[in-house]
């Protein structure tokens, strides 16, 4: 049976604004992150692509929480006060984007499918930051141009604002695999089933199956970087057989876990 200690990161609006470092310039380098490691609360006046081509990286706003493998990189907009965390060994590749670029067209952050081309262009463009040659400007613009032919996907996971939503939020985070539904739960934070199903749409932008489903997919990344088996994941996680993970995971991510965890760089299936 797996268990859970890890520590869980302040929400960005909780933080005091004096500890939210202000960066005028978004970096472009590599950064290896051991597991647990993080990048605090912080913001530029660049845009910038976190993409973590070993591990697994969570990006953590106001707004909601990122979690992408090295099959997906993250968008943050210029200006999103943001934290970073490691899950497994994280070898992260940062690109820093001026606020006048913006291939993606996006002002939210946002998480973008990575094929190999586009993975080989980020690790090639990150690898010697400071050159500032012909071929890398011509590299410069390639990466641009697939950026922007990128597919989008919706994994996010919502922070919920309404008190009762929080504190299902908050049952829900510390035991994934709880099977309740919103009638139960709603005996506990207060509210009717109709009430939250009504909020989670308001608040959320989502129903609440999706919700939790967002929320076991996200717990399960951190535990695969964590090298734990699929069929436990696939127990700690809710889900009601190793088989019904592995294809809720591949219509996620392009990939099943068990290939996700025994290379940490995935292949494409």
């Amino acid at each position: 049976m797996l268990t859970d200690r890890r520590r869980v990161a302040l929400p960005i609006r909780c933080q005091s604004v004096t500890k939210i470092r202000h960066l005028p310039i978004a970096p472009t380098r590599v950064r290896t992150l051991t597991s647990g490691a993080d990048i605090d609360a912080h913001r530029h006046e660049d845009h910038q692509i976190a993409y973590a081509a070993r591990g697994v990286v969570a990006v953590t706003t106001d707004r909601g929480s990122w979690v992408a493998p090295a099959t997906r990189a993250l968008w943050i907009p210029a200006g999103t006060v943001h934290a970073h965390q490691a899950h497994g060994e994280v070898e992260l590749h940062l690109v820093g984007l001026p606020s006048t670029t913006n291939p993606l067209r996006l002002s939210e952050p946002g998480v973008l499918a990575v094929g190999p081309l586009l993975r080989e262009l980020i690790v090639a463009y990150t690898r010697c930051p400071d050159d500032d040659t012909a071929e890398r400007r011509r590299l410069r613009g390639v990466l641009l141009d697939q950026l922007r032919a990128a597919p989008q996907h919706p994994v996010h996971l919502p922070t919920p604002r309404d008190p009762r939503l929080v504190a299902l939020g908050e049952i829900l985070r510390a035991d994934p695999a709880d099977r309740r539904g919103l009638g139960a739960l709603g005996t506990v934070v207060g509210a009717s089933d109709r009430t939250l199903s009504r909020l989670f749409k308001a608040d959320l932008g989502m129903t609440f199956p999706q919700w939790r489903t967002q929320l076991r997919l996200h717990r399960a990344l951190v535990l695969l970087a964590e090298d734990a088996p699929v069929t436990a994941v696939a127990h700690a996680c809710g889900w009601s057989s190793t088989s019904a993970f592995i294809d809720v995971f591949r219509q996620a991510f392009g990939h099943t876990p068990g290939s996700h965890r025994r290379t940490g760089n995935v292949d494409s299936q």
